[in-house]
């Protein structure tokens, strides 16, 4: 006996989310497309369709660089910054999620300071930390001049990309792996770390070989999203950086200037960097759960 189902037909509200979701994904990922296929164009191309030619003219105008301005140097430092806020990131959220398994005096007030960077404008922080740091230049060039006049001299700021710089993008990277680590701890089973007590494992031992290897896939994602996160900043960085710019801060600067293909080969090249190290955090991620349950 054979049992027919009947298609029904799906209901106006369907086809209407689902217009509704192509459109808003066109809009997610419509430009950055546009902009890939624009960076291929051939030397003759413009920023704007059609597609003049197919190349890779552009990306080698790139490597050459952009007049005065040096890519190379800005695409260092903002890989550098973006690994060392990465560690900051991982390490002290890591250090956070294990200080508010327990109760901790003040931890409320702590965590909503924390978290209030959030809902901060990103311009303002930038526009506060820079403030900060020149006010402290001026005390500080103050007392050189009185007590040190030899430092004075070749004294310049301490506004740069690893101290001002780095306050100001932690402030944007700490607050999500905090919430992240919130998330692993209120759903980790402390059983784990009883069983290695009972066994005689010193906390050190518990959190080594227990804990860690547990909470690693998610420590992974925190690292992942420290370093994208900073490696495309822009509104927190720009008051604080000092004299040196990050590479989305010039590509910011070019915008005005540069008025060929070059700037669409930058962002593809700055795209797919961000991709790589999410390729990468997933594959570190499925090994890592590999490796536990085998």
């Amino acid at each position: 006996m054979t049992i027919t189902r009947k298609r029904t037909a799906r209901p106006a509200s369907f086809w209407l989310l689902a217009a509704f979701f192509t459109a808003f994904v066109l809009f997610l990922y419509g430009p950055m497309f546009a902009i890939f296929v624009l960076s291929f164009q051939g030397p003759e191309g413009g920023l704007t369709f059609p597609l003049r030619g197919v190349s890779l003219h552009w990306f080698e105008e790139l490597w050459q660089g952009i007049g005065t301005v040096d890519i190379g140097g800005a695409f260092r430092r903002s890989l550098a910054l973006g690994s060392v806020v990465m560690l900051f990131t991982v390490t002290m959220s890591l250090l956070a999620g294990l200080a508010f398994r327990k109760k901790l005096p003040g931890g409320s007030v702590l965590f909503y300071v924390v978290v209030a960077s959030l809902i901060m404008p990103s311009i303002i922080v930038s526009l506060g930390i820079g403030l900060m740091f020149r006010l402290l230049d001026t005390g500080l060039k103050a007392w050189l001049d009185v007590n040190m006049p030899a430092v004075a001299e070749t004294y310049t700021s301490l506004l740069g990309t690893y101290t001002s710089g780095l306050g100001a993008q932690l402030t944007w990277t700490l607050p999500f792996g905090l919430l992240i680590m919130f998330a692993v701890f209120n759903r980790f089973n402390a059983a784990y770390e009883e069983a290695a007590r009972d066994l005689g494992a010193t906390p050190w031992q518990t959190l080594r070989h227990v804990v860690l290897p547990l909470i690693g896939p998610s420590l992974v994602g925190i690292g992942m999203f420290g370093f994208t996160l900073s490696w495309d900043e822009i509104a927190r960085s720009s008051q604080a950086m000092g004299d040196l710019n990050t590479l989305p801060l010039e590509l910011q600067g070019l915008t005005t200037t540069v008025t060929t293909p070059v700037i669409y080969a930058l962002g593809t090249v700055t795209t797919i960097i961000s991709f790589v190290v999410m390729g990468l955090t997933l594959a570190t991620v499925l090994l890592w759960r590999r490796r536990r349950s085998a």
